[in-house]
């Protein structure tokens, strides 16, 4: 069983290859499109951070599909799951913050950072075996 995994996690070491470099890349752009709302066009942070995350999201998605897992399938269903998938991860890192930094008293940036780190992880799977994974086509039932 560990041999299979193995395996498979040598199979897939060019999409989530690919994954890295989007979710890089997202975050350079989450960054500095957060800095131009907030320096050049003043928009107050928690406003930014509310508009950019919208682009941000749409550009994760987007890039996955296509660039990353090169999904076809329905957008529709995709779009669920990946949903499905970030208000897990949202709901999971404010629990981890809430749990070791504010009762176990670990630093906030460790806590984040290792929250990222493993949400970098578990992702790629849900990515890969759930959100873009093609629908599996069911033969046509026979009348007997």
């Amino acid at each position: 069983m560990i041999k299979k995994f193995l395996i498979y996690l040598w199979q897939s070491r060019l999409k989530f290859a690919k994954y890295f470099a989007t979710g890089i890349t997202a975050f350079v752009l989450d960054i500095g499109s957060l800095y131009v709302l907030k320096e050049f066009f003043g928009i107050y942070p928690v406003a930014a951070v509310i508009i950019n995350q919208v682009v941000i999201i749409g550009f994760v998605f987007l890039m996955n599909k296509f660039f990353s897992f090169r999904a076809n399938g329905n957008t529709r269903r995709q779009v669920i799951r990946f949903a499905v998938v970030i208000i897990g991860n949202y709901l999971l890192a404010i629990f981890w913050m809430w749990l070791f930094n504010h009762k176990l008293g670990f630093n906030y940036l460790l806590v984040r950072t290792a929250n990222v780190a493993l949400a970098v992880a578990w992702n790629f799977l849900l990515y890969q075996e759930w959100v873009y994974r093609p629908a599996k086509i069911e033969p046509p039932q026979t009348a007997l």
